[in-house]
């Protein structure tokens, strides 16, 4: 079954660019570059890899879009854009006219003030996306989700793609008010879900397939096959779990549906998400 990793990190490790790899992530202060991901994905039988930004910068963005060029295995781009620029209307087009842009994110849940989303300079960015087909990534944990509702339904024609199932306090082995908040979201079309992520939200040590499958199976429910779509978080996962792991976990999860059903989450939804039959082609 064709598969694709729809959410992973490329890096050039340095301290000051990636603070937040505290000295428990010791095993990814290195760097992390497609030939790396390359041998993961054919070990795992993973076709394909959408690219996610992990600073804030332009200059990243551009190089994983050269990432791109580069490496037919990368499908798409999610990368980072100054929402919030006064002059965003000048520099979203430079950067959106690149054909493997599918998306861009910003990192929500480290921002100081939790309404972030709310800020009226951030949605006109937001609002800006549409015309150039580009859809946003969701970074969030789950206490963010009651304002995320209220910030998608300022923005009922976007594209919305929820990461690592807005991180779930899976460490605690706590399901709401996660569940409830998460099946309100799924209830706006517009919204898809990644299965990534979650490892990382749990003991990173004792974690089990069956321990974190009931936080698969709410997003099963509420989202249905047809909108959640499959990601490893690489190299970030590699604190809690080896790539193949991660992989016959999800599969284990899935085992059980349709074939169809399968093939959405392995690739499906991430081609109609990202618009992969127009980077295929790029």
């Amino acid at each position: 079954m064709y598969k694709i990793d729809a959410h992973q990190h490329f890096w050039k490790y340095k301290r000051a660019e990636y603070g937040w790899i505290d000295e428990r992530m010791l095993s990814i202060r290195h760097d992390f570059l497609p030939e790396d991901l390359r041998k993961e994905m054919a070990s795992a039988s993973v076709n394909g890899a959408i690219s996610v930004q992990a600073r804030q910068s332009l200059d990243e963005t551009q190089t994983l879009l050269r990432m791109a060029e580069e490496n037919d295995f990368i499908k798409a781009v999610v990368g980072w854009v100054p929402l919030i620029h006064p002059d965003l209307e000048r520099l979203l087009p430079t950067v959106a006219a690149h054909p493997k842009l599918r998306a861009v994110r910003h990192i929500l849940h480290d921002e100081a003030d939790d309404l972030y989303m709310l800020r009226d300079d951030f949605n006109r960015g937001i609002g800006g996306l549409k015309p150039y087909h580009l859809a946003y990534d969701i970074l969030i944990f789950e206490r963010h989700l009651p304002q995320t509702i209220q910030f998608v339904d300022r923005h009922p024609e976007q594209l919305f793609v929820l990461d690592h199932l807005a991180k779930p306090r899976a460490k605690d082995g706590l399901i709401e008010p996660w569940a409830g908040n998460l099946g309100e979201l799924a209830r706006r079309p517009n919204v898809y879900c990644k299965i990534s992520g979650l490892v990382t939200e749990a003991d990173w040590e004792r974690w089990t397939a069956d321990g974190l499958r009931p936080y698969f199976e709410m997003c099963l429910q509420v989202f249905g096959p047809r909108r959640l779509m499959f990601g490893s978080d690489w190299p970030v996962c590699l604190v809690a779990t080896s790539y193949q792991r991660w992989v016959e976990t999800v599969s284990g999860w899935v085992g059980n549906l349709s074939n169809d059903e399968q093939s959405r989450i392995w690739s499906g939804t991430a081609v109609e998400a990202y618009r992969l039959q127009d980077a295929s082609r790029s």
